[in-house]
């Protein structure tokens, strides 16, 4: 994530649109305005990472239509959606495609920008999280076989000879394989290594019988 927080307004009032860049200007946001959900897909591939500002009605796509346009293409931005008095309905349904929150129209700045702060310290978590899991499972993957299913006795929490004893292997060739793991792993401790594991997804290896 950079330190910049973009929002993307995504709305056909051109004056709610400026209303917005001068509410969250301020606060620290960057704000990019789109006219219509058309236009705002269009450039999707080239856009800073952000939050959505999403207009529920508007002329050609509506709300659902774009956010079920972000869905299909596994776009995990949070999305806040905006609706007219009454709206409420749709904005339910827009809540149950995953959009972050619905804000009605006129809304208060300060409820705005407090929603944006809760929806981006969300959204920087899960990005770091997801990080987090891909760079596990790159580390695990770099392991063979033999280091992964010594890895996997350690994720059980059995001692180097009941490893051993669990993969036909001796004693020494179960520690060289375990010293291996440690440096494929950049763990400086067993505790590192075990945690790359559970965040890779990595299943212990059965008790041997």
């Amino acid at each position: 994530m950079t330190s910049t927080r973009t929002v993307h307004v995504v709305d056909d009032d051109d004056l709610l649109r400026a209303v917005a860049e001068q509410t969250l200007g301020p606060a620290g946001y960057q704000v990019i305005g789109h006219p219509t959900g058309e236009a705002f897909l269009e450039g999707l591939d080239a856009a800073a990472p952000g939050c959505v500002l999403l207009d529920i009605m508007m002329p050609g796509m509506s709300g659902l239509e774009v956010q079920a346009a972000l869905n299909a293409r596994d776009v995990a931005w949070p999305v806040v959606v905006l609706t007219a008095r009454g709206g409420v309905r749709v904005a339910v349904e827009a809540m149950k495609n995953g959009a972050y929150e619905f804000l009605e129209k006129p809304y208060e700045p300060a409820a705005l920008i407090a929603t944006l702060d809760a929806a981006f310290d969300d959204f920087e978590a899960e990005t770091e999280a997801r990080a987090e899991v891909e760079r596990a499972k790159a580390l695990i993957g770099t392991l063979s076989a033999r280091e992964l299913q010594v890895m996997q006795g350690l994720l059980a929490g059995m001692p180097n000879k009941i490893i051993a004893y669990a993969l036909g292997l001796s004693v020494r060739t179960v520690e060289i394989y375990r010293a291996n793991v440690m440096d494929k792993l950049q763990a400086r401790g067993l505790s590192t290594a075990v945690r790359l594991a559970l965040a890779a997804g990595i299943e212990p290896l059965p008790d041997p019988e």
